[in-house]
């Protein structure tokens, strides 16, 4: 039997948020049984928690068809429940990851935060290769910004949005974003509508059907990524990138609330973190 627990990560005001499984005793399981875990629950991710050799844990996380090397949410989750669960307290832990040994905050209040690598820029997509996947016209882009793949342990392709009305009216066709992202090695694409007076500085939603995602409510390692966009486009100040506040889950019913915080020295990104609430969780015994 294998004990797994489900909550929500990146909660706005204890509703909404994306779901993510968390299996905190996962040293023993193999690889067959961790894919059939997340398969099963058909959460975006589902993290698997062990022992480390270089970290307090190690990390690994499954989509319904295959691993992934990193996942906010689910790393939010995962340390989230390990304090409800008393098996740690508020602090500082290091996680390691596929992506890399990561730093996690866990504070007084119950919000987790979670360090992500620093930005890469990798590179454009065309404008009406992705508009035609999201079924609409390369005028609904904006056309003084790019529509660039950008990592901070994920790769997603970063498309900037009109207005919050365009964004929550697309109905893409998934078929061709996984074929796009097979095409240039991505996750999936984050699309985002910058601030509309909500108290956000975007609203998002995020495609990643070639890893069976084919919307997500929430997504971390994506919106750190968009932070570090916006810092380098010149679509935010210092002042602001101190704390950044991303909606993410309205067109699913799903409100999300994603902080991210970037600290800037001379004018560049040294240091990014992501993070947010949980729900409760539940537990579900799994037998094979």
């Amino acid at each position: 039997m294998v004990e797994v627990y489900v909550l929500n990560a990146f909660t706005k005001d204890g509703l909404g948020g994306n779901p993510a499984g968390v299996v905190p005793f996962a040293g023993h399981l193999p690889e067959e049984q961790m894919q059939q875990i997340a398969t099963r629950l058909g959460f975006p991710e589902t993290a698997f928690v062990m022992k480390s050799q270089k970290a307090d844990y190690r990390l690994r996380f499954f989509t319904p068809n295959g691993e992934v090397d990193l996942c906010g949410h689910a790393t939010i989750g995962t340390f989230s429940l390990l304090k409800k669960l008393n098996r740690i307290q508020p602090g500082s832990y290091k996680q390691e990851t596929k992506a890399g040994i990561l730093s996690i905050d866990v504070r007084d209040d119950g919000t987790v935060f979670m360090e992500q690598s620093l930005p890469r820029f990798l590179g454009d997509v065309p404008v009406e290769e992705v508009a035609s996947a999201l079924n609409i016209p390369p005028s609904v882009i904006l056309s003084d910004l790019p529509v660039r793949i950008v990592s901070t342990g994920l790769r997603d392709i970063l498309i900037p949005v009109a207005d919050f009305t365009a964004l929550n009216s697309i109905q893409p066709d998934f078929e061709k974003i996984a074929e796009i992202s097979r095409k240039y090695g991505v996750v999936g694409f984050h699309l985002f509508s910058l601030a509309d007076g909500t108290g956000f500085v975007a609203h998002c939603r995020n495609f990643a059907p070639l890893y069976d995602i084919p919307e997500e409510a929430a997504t971390g390692t994506s919106n750190g990524a968009l932070g570090c966009y916006l810092w380098k486009y010149g679509q935010i100040s210092a002042q602001q990138a101190s704390k950044l506040t991303f909606g993410q889950g309205y067109s699913m019913n799903q409100p999300s609330e994603i902080v991210v915080y970037l600290k800037i020295r001379e004018g560049e990104i040294s240091e990014i973190k992501v993070g947010g609430s949980t729900s409760e969780y539940r537990k579900i015994n799994f037998r094979f």
